[in-house]
């Protein structure tokens, strides 16, 4: 029987060049030349008779066809990775033991996980109790996912995922009518609600958009994200959150951006892993997942309220 199959060289160029936008940059990835990323697909665009690529600027674009192509030989070619780099490693396919900070985990991680699967069926995942003072170190644990700025301890290697983003949110209906919020002295004068374990961010927000105020007093404060979105919800006041933290709020329609005016802070969300070591097999490919779903934009609906007047 003839095989219609196209060899794992061509594929690979194919999957790294589809995820990756560029020629070049899939090159990079896999060590070869953007030469033979071109001709890899060339060969393989002749094997299978269409169009997989088309040419905007310097980027390199999927057809509807490669899209289509992409879906169906994507997760297969993840799969046959993974168990690759499990055998060479020369471990059983254990589950990959993570420990994810609860907020994080509950509001952005999880939603996104069934593409994980998806893309990687093969890779089976199983969580650790979260413990906020974790120092890394558990021989049991492949990786953390925690919060914290740019100091970690000896021995580990952070990625930054998401989290820096500071926006304040308010109930919809708080955008419209006389006393609508319209510029940030106008949250002056709502109740503000605190996170008990980040005082600061209200400070550190009126600060970065410049405007002036006198003491800050807490209406209330609340130890998770969670409960303060509950509290905005109830019109209890106003709050300012990471903004990964409320996507399915925002996208809702039950809470809103009050002002579009992010603020950065040092404080994020890391992938964190022993820098030394054997690491378990399937780390790399999410390691690599996460880093996509956290260039990728926010869902449908998170981006909230019409930009702040002057």
């Amino acid at each position: 029987m003839r095989m219609h199959s196209p060899s794992l060289p061509e594929l690979h160029a194919f999957a790294a060049a589809a995820r990756l936008g560029s020629f070049s940059r899939a090159a990079g990835e896999l060590a070869v030349t953007q030469g033979a990323i071109s001709r890899a697909i060339a060969r393989l665009e002749e094997h299978l008779g269409v169009l997989l690529f088309t040419r905007e600027g310097r980027r390199s674009v999927l057809t509807a066809e490669g899209l289509q192509y992409l879906d169906v030989v994507g997760p297969s070619i993840a799969s046959i990775e993974s168990a690759s780099q499990a055998l060479r490693a020369g471990r059983s396919t254990r589950p990959l033991r993570l420990s994810v900070a609860p907020t994080l985990f509950s509001q952005w991680l999880i939603p996104r996980l069934p593409c994980f699967s998806a893309r990687h069926p093969g890779v089976a995942l199983s969580f650790a109790p979260y413990q906020r003072d974790d120092p890394l170190t558990a021989p049991e644990i492949d990786a953390w996912i925690r919060v914290g700025g740019q100091a970690w301890p000896a021995g580990i290697t952070a990625h930054y995922l998401v989290g820096r983003e500071l926006v304040p949110i308010c109930r919809p209906q708080d955008l419209h009518g006389p006393q609508a919020i319209r510029r940030p002295a106008d949250l002056l004068a709502r109740p503000l609600l605190f996170h008990t374990h980040y005082p600061g961010n209200w400070a550190h927000w009126f600060a970065g958009v410049g405007c002036a105020h006198g003491p800050l007093a807490p209406a209330a404060d609340f130890d998770q994200v969670a409960l303060l979105t509950q509290a905005v919800i109830a019109g209890l006041g106003v709050a300012v959150v990471q903004r990964c933290l409320v996507e399915a709020e925002l996208a809702a329609g039950r809470i809103a951006i009050a002002l579009d005016l992010p603020v950065t802070t040092e404080r994020g969300y890391h992938l964190c892993h022993a820098s030394a070591g054997p690491a378990h097999p399937a780390l790399p490919a999410l390691r690599d997942w996460l880093l996509e779903q956290a260039e990728a934009p926010a869902a449908p609906g998170a981006s909230g309220a019409p930009a702040a007047q002057p």
